[in-house]
C-alpha cells in the first residue's frame, strides 16, 4: 500500500519542523550563496557543499565551494570544489551537490562512495548569467573531498533535448541528489531526483532517472513525481532532498509560486508513489534576511536538534541560513 495516512504525516512534520530562526551561517558580500548539502566527515567535523555566484561577473555564472564548521553554527570557507572552464558545454556554469549522502534520519550523516570515489552531479550550462537556459546535467568524481581534486566526465548526463525526456523537463535540468538504495527498490541502486523546468509557461516539477553504475542514466516514469497542478502561471517544485525516517522515505523541497518561496515536505514507502504535505510549511518567509525567499532546503538532526539548513534572500542578498527546533 503505497498511500501515507494523515496521522503519518503530521508525524513527520511534528518530528522534522523547526520554529526557531538562528539567522544567516553563510554569506558574502557581493556574491549569491546558494543550495546548500551538509555531511559530516569521520574525525566529526562538518563540511557544506554550496553554489556561489556572482552578479556582474565578466563571466558570471555558478561555481561549487565548500565550507567547514565544528558546530553547525559557524562556518569558514575552504576552497573551490568544482570552478568554470575555458571552454565546453559547461564552461560557465557549475552548481554542484554531492551524491550518495547517507539519508538515515539521525545517522552519521556521511557521504557514501561508490567505486572508491566520491560522486557530484552539477547544473552546467556555457552562457553567462545567473541560471541561463539551456543548463544541463554533468557529473563530477574524486577519490577525496578536498577542493581542486574534482574531474569531470566528458559529457553531460541528461539533456533537456534527450530523446527520452519528458514535456516537463525540455527546456532545462536544475538540482538534483542521487541516491543509493542498495535494496534495490526500483531495480536499480542509484536513483535520481531533479527539478526541471518545460518549455512555455515558467513551472518546474520534479522528476526521476536511474543508474547502475553512476554515468549512464535514463528516466524512471512517465511524468513528474511532484507537481504542484499549476499550469498557467509561475510555479516550481524543487532541489529535493531524500532521508529515510522509520518505514517512510521523506522529500524535503521547495515551492516557488505568487511572489513567494518556501520548503515543505512529501513522504513515500516505494521512493515513486509520493505524497505532499498540504500543511504549514516547514519554513517560509518571516524575518528581514529571508522576507523574499526561504526555500532550498538541507534538513539533519544531530544530537537531538533538528538543523534546517535553507537558502535566504532578503535584506543582505542571498545567502545559507539555519533553523533549529530547539
Amino acid at each position: 500500500m503505497n498511500s501515507i495516512s494523515k496521522k503519518e504525516m503530521e508525524a513527520v512534520y511534528q518530528e522534522m519542523k523547526t520554529p526557531l530562526k538562528y539567522g544567516m551561517v553563510l554569506w558574502e558580500e557581493g556574491a549569491d550563496i546558494d543550495c546548500p548539502n551538509v555531511i559530516r566527515l569521520s574525525d566529526g567535523t562538518w563540511r557544506m557543499i554550496y553554489a556561489r555566484h556572482v552578479p556582474g561577473a565578466e563571466r558570471e555564472g555558478y561555481e561549487t565551494w565548500m565550507a567547514k564548521s565544528t558546530d553547525l553554527l559557524h562556518w569558514e570557507t575552504e576552497g573551490k570544489l568544482l570552478a568554470q572552464r575555458e571552454e565546453g558545454w559547461d564552461a560557465l556554469q557549475a552548481d554542484g551537490g554531492l551524491c550518495l549522502l547517507n539519508p538515515q534520519w539521525e545517522g552519521s550523516q556521511n557521504v557514501e562512495t561508490f567505486e572508491g570515489k566520491y560522486w557530484m552531479t552539477y547544473i552546467g550550462g556555457n552562457l553567462p548569467g545567473y541560471e541561463t537556459d539551456p543548463l544541463q546535467m554533468g557529473m563530477a568524481y574524486s577519490a577525496d573531498l578536498t577542493p581542486g581534486s574534482w574531474e569531470r566526465l566528458l559529457d553531460p548526463i541528461l539533456r533537456q533535448d534527450d530523446i527520452d525526456a519528458r514535456d516537463f523537463e525540455r527546456k532545462t535540468l536544475y538540482k538534483s541528489t542521487v541516491l543509493y538504495d542498495r535494496e534495490k527498490t526500483l531495480g536499480y541502486p542509484f536513483v535520481m531526483y531533479y527539478n526541471a523546468k518545460q518549455e512555455g509557461v515558467w513551472v518546474e516539477r520534479i522528476g526521476m532517472a536511474v543508474s547502475r553504475d553512476m554515468r549512464h542514466w535514463r528516466r524512471y516514469g512517465n511524468g513528474a513525481v511532484i507537481d504542484l497542478g499549476i499550469e498557467d502561471r509561475w510555479n516550481i517544485s524543487g532541489d529535493p532532498q531524500i532521508i529515510r525516517y522509520g518505514n517512510l522515505w521523506v522529500m524535503h523541497y521547495f515551492v516557488g509560486k505568487g511572489n513567494t518561496a518556501y520548503d515543505t515536505f512529501a513522504c513515500s514507502r516505494d521512493l515513486y508513489h509520493w505524497t505532499r504535505w498540504e500543511g504549514e510549511p516547514l519554513i517560509s518567509p518571516s524575518e528581514s534576511f529571508d522576507k523574499t525567499f526561504a526555500h532550498k532546503p538541507y534538513v539533519l538532526k544531530y544530537e537531538g536538534c533538528v538543523y534546517h539548513f535553507y537558502c535566504a534572500v532578503g535584506e543582505k542578498g542571498r545567502g545559507i541560513a539555519v533553523a533549529l527546533s530547539k
